[in-house]
C-alpha cells in the first residue's frame, strides 16, 4: 500500500490492515484504540455553553485539556494517570515582572504492594492519588483489574493485568499450595467478574511489537528434515505394497 497517497496520521491505522499486523487476534485490534483517559489536571465542564453571572449572556465554553507529559519511568510504576505539566511563572509571585518556565511533577514514592491472585509483593513506585485509588477499588488486585487501559497508562500495570488474568484462567494449583480452601475462595473472589479465556487473557497489555513478534512464533513451522519425509513416503509405500499382495490360507 503506498503510504505517500494518505497523510501521515492515517499511516498507523492503514499499517494494521496489511500484513502479519491484519492476522492479529480482533481482540487486541480493538484494544488498540485510542480511548480519552479519565481526566486528572483538569475537571470538563461537559456542556458546550453556560450563562455568564454577571452580564447574564450566553457564552461558549472551551473545555481544553491540559498537555500532560508521561516520561519513561512512569511506565515502570503506577501514577495514577498523573504526569509532568510544563508551564511558567512569574518571578517572585509578580505579574508585571518576567515569566519563568516551570514543569510540575507529581510526588512519587515507593510502596509495598501485595497481590492476592499472585501471592506477591510488589516494590512499586506510586503516587498519593494512586494509593487513594487502590482503596477506593478495595485493593490492589481491583484496581489492577477494574482500571482501563488507558486510565492504568502504565506497562507495568498492564503486565500485572496479564499475569492475574492468566492465573484466574488457569487456576493455578501453585497459588496456595498448601491452603486450597483459601485458593478457592480468591478465584471465587475474583472469577465471576474478571474471569476470561486464555487465549484472550494471554494478549492483554502486550505492545505491538510485542504482539507482533507472539504472532510470528505462533505463526512460525519448523521445516521437516527431507530425509524424515523420503522415509515416510518409502515406509507409505511399502505398507500399501504389501496390502496389494495376495494372501495364502493353509487348509488344514
Amino acid at each position: 500500500m503506498p503510504l505517500h497517497k494518505y497523510a501521515p496520521k492515517m499511516w498507523d491505522a492503514l499499517k494494521l490492515k496489511q500484513g502479519i499486523y491484519a492476522r492479529l487476534p480482533k481482540h487486541y485490534l480493538k484494544s488498540l484504540e485510542q480511548k480519552e483517559p479519565t481526566p486528572v489536571h483538569w475537571k470538563p465542564l461537559g456542556v458546550e455553553y453556560r450563562r455568564n453571572p454577571k452580564t447574564g449572556h450566553k457564552e461558549r465554553v472551551q473545555d481544553v485539556p491540559i498537555p500532560i507529559y508521561f516520561p519513561p519511568q512512569s511506565q515502570d510504576g503506577l501514577w495514577g494517570g498523573e504526569g509532568w505539566i510544563s508551564g511558567f511563572r512569574y518571578a517572585n509571585n509578580d505579574k508585571l515582572s518576567t515569566r519563568l518556565r516551570k514543569t510540575w511533577k507529581p510526588q512519587v514514592f515507593k510502596r509495598e504492594l501485595y497481590s492476592e491472585i499472585l501471592d506477591h509483593k510488589f516494590t512499586i513506585e506510586v503516587t498519593a492519588r494512586t494509593l487513594d485509588l487502590i482503596d477506593a477499588a478495595y485493593g490492589f488486585d481491583f484496581y489492577i483489574l477494574k482500571t482501563p487501559k488507558e486510565d492504568l497508562n502504565s506497562k507495568l500495570g498492564m503486565d500485572l493485568k496479564r499475569a492475574m488474568l492468566l492465573r484466574l484462567a488457569h487456576k493455578d494449583k501453585e497459588l496456595y499450595p498448601d491452603d486450597p480452601v483459601k485458593r478457592e475462595k480468591v478465584y471465587n473472589k475474583y472469577k465471576q467478574h474478571f474471569e476470561i479465556p486464555e487465549e484472550e487473557a494471554e494478549w492483554i497489555g502486550l505492545n505491538l511489537e510485542e504482539a507482533v513478534e507472539k504472532q510470528r512464533q505462533l505463526e512460525h513451522k519448523e521445516p521437516e528434515p527431507l530425509f524424515k519425509v523420503c522415509v515416510d513416503n518409502l515406509v507409505e509405500e511399502l505398507h500399501i505394497q504389501k496390502l496389494l499382495e495376495p494372501h495364502l490360507t493353509e487348509k488344514k
